[in-house]
């Protein structure tokens, strides 16, 4: 078994959702998803099928976001992983409606931040450990932290 550390490419100002699912039709339910939560998100979504053809299924509404969708699905090549790509929408939105689709197994991370995913390779094929998202942490947040926090949170829209 050989590891391997995966970059992935998140374009600027958008987020992404990494999981696992179990079956070729979690390209249309994701879609669906997506869509029905928010008509304004553009979204790019790739589906790697572990079994029968093996192919990358793609799907979305922003064919930029698809491409990158399809390089990192490429990147990762792990069987029944997918990921997401939005814009103009935060994850939070969509994480309970994604997790709640009977397909899927695993949210690995939804994020922002650069992500690498690591990846085992056996002569079988490839599959997700686990994700390092962002970096360490450098200290704990202050009064001064805090407040700067609950700001953003308010300035965002998701706090009163």
């Amino acid at each position: 078994m050989e590891l391997k550390s995966v970059p992935l490419e998140i374009p600027q100002g958008c987020n992404l959702i990494l999981g696992q699912s179990h079956f070729i039709k979690t390209v249309e339910d994701l879609y669906e998803v997506m869509v029905g939560t928010s008509g304004q998100v553009k979204f790019g979504l790739a589906f790697c099928e572990a079994s029968g053809q093996c192919l990358i299924r793609v799907a979305g509404n922003e064919e930029k976001l698809q491409e990158v969708a399809i390089k990192n699905a490429q990147a990762i090549a792990a069987g029944h992983s997918f990921i997401i790509l939005l814009k103009d929408a935060f994850p939070i939105n969509f994480l309970n409606s994604i997790k709640q689709c009977q397909e899927v197994c695993t949210i690995y991370c939804a994020t922002a931040n650069p992500v690498r995913v690591i990846v085992a390779e056996t002569e079988q094929g490839r599959g997700i450990l686990g994700v390092v998202d962002g970096f360490s942490p450098k200290g704990v947040e202050s009064d001064e932290d805090i407040k700067v926090r609950q700001e953003f949170l308010r300035t965002i829209g998701y706090k009163l």
